[in-house]
């Protein structure tokens, strides 16, 4: 079995070195299905801010990733509906780690091995700052913003619960 990557140079933080873009980094004591609410209440950060990324697949099997403020959880019925297909549903732990490359707990939307379609929640654009995952667990990176926009462009969507 291979090492674990360190934080610091994960497919996610190479990527957003090569696009040049400023981030902090945040490590926190990663449990399992702990979520961005540990992350947040460790760090102390808004829980707003803290946004997870999520690998789900259309009714024809095609990934994606969601980005989603921590506190809350995604309607894929709607998403559905705002993206024209019939059904969207979350991808099994094996299939998005062949398509990010990260294993779940530890899904960065940056340096994924299959470029996907990214759609995030649209209050998503009103914080300055977010925290969002590095590429490991109990690893998040903060980045302005307007860089998660020029280096994501994600479609913005509204389909918080």
């Amino acid at each position: 079995m291979g090492s674990r990557p360190k934080p610091h140079a994960t497919p996610a933080t190479q990527l957003l070195n090569r696009h040049k873009v400023p981030f902090t980094v945040w490590h926190y004591d990663y449990v399992e299905r702990g979520g961005a609410k540990r992350a947040w209440e460790q760090l102390g950060l808004a829980e707003e801010s803290v946004i997870k990324t999520l690998v789900m697949e259309d009714d024809e099997g095609v990934p994606l990733l969601i980005l989603m403020h921590g506190p809350h959880r995604v309607s894929t019925k709607e998403l559905a509906r705002q993206i024209g297909c019939k059904k969207i549903q979350p991808c099994s732990p094996e299939k998005a780690f062949k398509v990010t490359g990260y294993a779940v707990g530890g899904t960065s939307p940056f340096g994924t091995r299959h470029q996907l379609r990214v759609f995030a929640e649209s209050t998503i654009r009103d914080l300055d700052e977010v925290f969002i995952n590095g590429g490991a667990k109990g690893f998040l990176v903060g980045i302005s913003t307007e860089d998660l926009e020029r280096v994501l462009e994600p479609t913005y969507v509204n389909v918080a619960i």
